[in-house]
């Protein structure tokens, strides 16, 4: 490391310990604890708003961004050193958001410059939270067969349709939501639009899910008139904005790979199934396979971090998101099933306050979708098929 970066890092860390508070230093018990900001935020604690605030002001929610669209401005280099210092020492994640790990970089790359400034420092600063309007009823893994139209009638477009499993649409503020502009051309006939999810005729309903909880909802659009303004690149070639962006997505999804959140495998198992006189868990499959689980963890680490050096140097496979995506996702999945297996019959306790109503069951539940949202497992592993391993078709 040259002497810039080491006087960075140093100087990143010390920033980060004298401004970081000490309760966004703990492990993330629940979703209360994640933020995402926006119009109607609530906050679990004036620490988590004190948080966003400070490394909102300072661009760190996106260091990488430019400082002229609400970012760091730091190159990739000192944005990896920030979030290393972060994990080293505990950090909280200040700000999680659609409009970083997804809208962003597509507006980045195919925004205006008035669309840039107007949405990239707002959710740079957790003002405005985002959902994804991509999936309807009939329009999922076959996404470009998206039925929802955009009209255009002049100074603006009349949308028409719905959508489905739109994460904490009815918690949002703004939707990038993909229409069928011209119904003649299944790829080329498709728009991206930017539109506020309080314009008349737009609503919600959430799915109840098997764990209890409704993050997906049903959405509809009854002649919702969006400006003109608010189309991200050309008429008809929305297809190639959203192609990008899911590779971001999928880029984020993997990250569950990596992140572990509150859960400590060996401190669970070591808490309900007791020790050895050498203080190993007693019971020994079970600390082989948690064991195997940290290796597979901290290769997956080790390769994202690779593939992020790579992303942002543009020399990653287009087809290496999937990748990651699909690892990521068994790696989460597998980390729950693990998490259930040491916390014992008492995992599957669904109601008192002692389990916080189930909480540990309730998030085993949910990882069950992580291989069906941002595309199913089986797309993904067509994907790697044909695109990396160059297998031949069926």
């Amino acid at each position: 490391m040259s002497e810039d970066l080491a006087a960075f890092r140093a100087e990143t860390r010390a920033w980060l310990e004298a401004h970081c508070p000490p309760e966004m230093r703990e492990p993330v018990r629940s979703d209360k604890d994640v933020c995402w900001g926006g119009r109607k935020a609530r906050f679990s604690s004036a620490a988590q708003k004190q948080w966003l605030d400070i490394m909102g002001a300072r661009g760190w929610t996106v260091p990488d961004w430019p400082a002229r669209y609400g970012g760091g401005g730091l190159s990739p280099n000192q944005a990896k050193i920030v979030r290393q210092e972060m994990a080293d020492l505990g950090c909280r994640t200040p700000l999680h958001s659609f409009g970083i790990s997804m809208l962003g970089p597509a507006l980045l790359r195919y925004g205006t410059e008035e669309q840039k400034l107007e949405h990239l420092p707002r959710i740079a600063r957790g003002e405005i939270r985002w959902c994804q309007g991509y999936s309807e009823p009939n329009a999922g893994s076959d996404l470009a067969s998206l039925a929802t139209r955009a009209e255009d009638m002049g100074d603006h477009f009349l949308v028409n349709g719905q959508k489905v499993w739109t994460s904490y649409a009815d918690q949002a503020d703004w939707i990038f939501c993909l229409v069928r502009t011209d119904p003649t051309n299944k790829h080329r006939g498709i728009s991206f639009l930017l539109f506020d999810m309080d314009s008349p005729g737009v609503s919600t309903r959430p799915i109840l899910l098997i764990s209890g909880y409704s993050p997906f909802c049903e959405t509809f659009f009854d002649n919702v008139k969006v400006p003109k303004d608010q189309l991200v690149g050309e008429i008809n070639r929305g297809w190639d904005v959203a192609k990008y962006l899911l590779g971001h997505e999928r880029e984020m999804i993997s990250g569950m790979g990596t992140q572990g959140g509150a859960i400590s495998l060996s401190k669970i198992a070591l808490a309900n199934l007791g020790a050895e006189d050498d203080g190993r868990l007693a019971d020994p499959i079970l600390r082989a396979r948690i064991a195997q689980f940290d290796l597979r963890a901290e290769a997956f680490r080790a390769m994202s971090e690779r593939f992020l050096d790579e992303l942002k140097a543009g020399k990653a496979h287009p087809a290496q998101p999937s990748m990651m995506k699909y690892t990521g996702t068994e790696l989460n999945k597998l980390r729950y099933e693990l998490a259930m297996a040491a916390g014992g019959s008492a995992a599957l306790e669904w109601d008192s306050d002692e389990s916080r109503q189930g909480a540990a069951a309730r998030a085993w539940l949910r990882t069950k979708a992580n291989s069906i949202e941002g595309g199913t497992s089986e797309i993904q592993l067509n994907i790697i098929a044909k695109r990396i391993l160059a297998l031949p078709g069926a």
